[in-house]
């Protein structure tokens, strides 16, 4: 079992990625200044670019929506992954071997080269199988494909391939990359008889299965001719790529849409993905081979943020007993939700790819439109066991009801479908929901309704419409809040010049430039906080950029944390390195200068109240050191 990370290996992970190569492999982006790019948001829709990265601190920002981060966040966010994914993601990327608190481990070096070898291997495989559905030995394929409404833009969209007839051509084209039979074994792409290894897939239409990051894991095939003795799907076996289990098809590209719009759809077929996709229902997956589990709730929740804030689960199942079934097993699973749960079943029993190939794409949106919440069907196909015409009957029927109703977590929703059952039923609803409270007694209570959101919000993550990172308000108990300055005040102005320019030109601070910079008082209180953080952390980071700023999030509070990825990465204005240098020193001078009249301000407002006869020592030295001021304020004018 793999323990914690220790804290010095994650620094160490997110001190050496480059987080312009990591964010390039998702969003175009483009030199926006020195040191600085940007592109289009990829969490949310715009059309000028607003998402701004800073490589040499480490950091992103969206001046549009306000997500920001570091390499670390923006993987968990965009590949929806765990923290603790995120990292060995990345460890893995630059060839980092992590170290585990408590004796935990984790992927060795060396595991972590027999998967790349592994990924590497389906990668080909799936570019082969894809080249050789145009060949003309593919024809069969093409033909199955264009008559379930798909023409060769959708197969391209979906990756569908052709596997050859024979045994060895997948196998021979692997051997030719540099693969050995002892790799290509683990791969679940071979069989083994007493001549050695051969083609699993043979004369079939292919799906690649591909992880929620992209990378292909597996693959479906569909048998396609008479004298195939194979089922009629073949996947993939159990490898240490590929678990059916953990793995839904399309999710690569639905995952976004899921996010988006809150909303997963299970169908049952990889035509059906390929369909619903294509009819404009692109939140549509589908599980590999088993029952949607415990495993494929854990992604499903991670992409619809299962926290108490809404989403839906659609599973559309076919009308015959078997597809009753599987829905009856979903609810079984439902309670591990908090989004809400339906079923969408055609009265025909058409699944979503028969739909759009006889009713056009309108069908296929019609059906998921028409879901039933999932506690209705699941209450309703019980009552279907049962002759509700009878006193017997409806009592029986009650009987095995009630527990069903009462397995409903949301205590806000139960009652309203105890009275359903009581209609459903003809009998009082007071004896129904006797019925309902006596059967989650015996079964110890149904599950706690969900709790309140848990901060995915903008009030709850401290900002206000009038700018990212600046709490509107707090409330009792929370952390002062703070305004966002007005940017027309030049004081405002210049002090988060300053803020910029220190964050991330931090080696500018160094000798006795921190000194000054950390005696220096800022008027305002946003900025205030900021500079108190840079001063909690102290000048030891300051020649490590991404460190530095990394430490300043920690100890600023948290309704400023997006206020200080903003003026990490928020782009200077000088085009050259030498220019950059002089508008930091600048910016420093004028800061310096700017507590210099202030301190002359209250100096000369000592002397104006004292007495020189009275108090002539005292009357000298301040004198003198207004003089010094002026002297000190010269030079750094002088120096700019």
């Amino acid at each position: 079992m793999a323990g914690l990370i220790k804290r010095e290996d994650i620094d160490e992970v997110r001190q050496r990625t480059d987080i312009k190569e990591v964010v390039d492999g998702y969003v175009t982006l483009k030199g926006a200044g020195l040191g600085t790019y940007k592109g289009l948001c990829p969490f949310h829709d715009e059309r000028s670019p607003s998402f701004t990265v800073r490589p040499q601190v480490g950091r992103y920002h969206c001046f549009g929506c306000g997500e920001d981060g570091d390499v670390i966040a923006f993987v968990q966010k965009q590949d929806h992954t765990s923290f603790h994914e995120a990292v060995e993601k990345l460890a893995s990327r630059i060839g980092y071997e992590l170290r585990y608190e408590d004796g935990g481990t984790g992927p060795s070096r060396e595991e972590v080269g027999k998967r790349q070898r592994l990924l590497d291997a389906h990668k080909i495989a799936d570019e082969f199988f894809r080249a050789q559905l145009l060949t003309p030995g593919a024809a069969e394929g093409r033909n199955f494909l264009y008559s379930r409404g798909f023409d060769r833009a959708a197969s391209e969209q979906f990756g569908v391939g052709y596997a050859p007839q024979g045994w060895d051509a997948l196998l021979k084209h692997l051997r030719g990359r540099g693969f050995t039979d002892a790799e290509l074994k683990l791969t679940g792409m071979f069989s083994e008889g007493n001549r050695g290894i051969y083609d699993r897939f043979r004369g079939r239409l292919i799906w690649p299965i591909r992880d929620i990051s992209g990378d292909t894991i597996g693959f479906g095939a569909r048998k396609l001719y008479e004298d195939d003795q194979g089922p009629k799907y073949l996947n993939t076996p159990e490898t240490t790529l590929y678990k059916k289990s953990q793995v839904l098809y399309g999710i690569d590209l639905a995952k976004k849409h899921v996010a988006k719009d809150r909303q997963l759809v299970v169908v049952e077929g990889y035509t059906d993905v390929m369909a619903c996709h294509l009819a404009g229902i692109p939140t549509a997956v589908a599980t590999c081979g088993t029952a949607f589990g415990t495993e494929h709730i854990k992604i499903a929740r991670r992409l619809l943020s299962d926290d108490g804030t809404g989403g839906e689960v659609i599973f559309t199942f076919d009308g015959d007993a078997a597809g009753q079934k599987a829905a009856l097993r979903a609810f079984e699973e439902d309670q591990r939700f908090v989004a809400q749960n339906y079923v969408a079943v055609d009265p025909t029993g058409a699944d979503p790819c028969d739909l759009r190939q006889t009713k056009g794409d309108e069908a296929v949106r019609d059906l998921i439109n028409s879901r039933r919440p999932l506690f209705e069907f699941a209450i309703k196909a019980t009552l279907k066991r049962h002759n509700l015409d009878t006193v017997e009957g409806r009592v029986a029927a009650l009987r095995e009801a009630a527990p069903v109703v009462g397995q409903i977590r949301d205590a806000a929703i139960r009652p309203g479908y105890a009275r359903q059952l009581a209609g459903w039923l003809g009998m009082p609803v007071e004896e129904v929901s006797r019925a309902v409270a006596v059967a989650m007694k015996r079964e110890g209570g149904a599950a706690a309704s969900p709790g309140a959101p848990s901060g995915a919000s903008a009030a709850a993550r401290g900002t206000q419409p009038g700018g990212p990172g600046v709490a509107a308000g707090a409330a009792s108990g929370a952390v002062p809040s703070f305004h966002r300055p007005d940017p027309r005040d030049p004081v405002a102005s210049m002090e988060r010049q300053a803020l910029e320019v220190a964050l991330q030109e931090p080696a500018l601070l160094g000798g006795g430039i921190w000194e000054r910079f950390s005696a220096a008082r800022f008027v305002t209180p946003a900025f205030q906080a900021v500079h108190d953080a840079m001063r909690a952390s102290g000048p030891g980071l300051i020649g490590e950029p991404l460190r530095w700023v990394e430490q300043v999030m920690h100890e600023v509070p948290e309704p400023l944390r997006p206020l200080v990825s903003e003026l990490a990465v928020v782009p200077l204005p000088a085009s050259t390195a030498e220019a950059v240098q002089k508008y930091c020193r600048d910016i420093l001078a004028r800061l310096f200068e700017l507590q210099i009249t202030r301190v002359k301000a209250d100096k000369m407002g000592q002397l104006q109240r004292l007495d020189p006869a009275a108090s002539p020592d005292e009357f000298q030295r301040l004198n003198r050191e207004l003089m010094m001021l002026e002297m000190e304020r010269r030079a750094l004018r002088s120096d700019a």
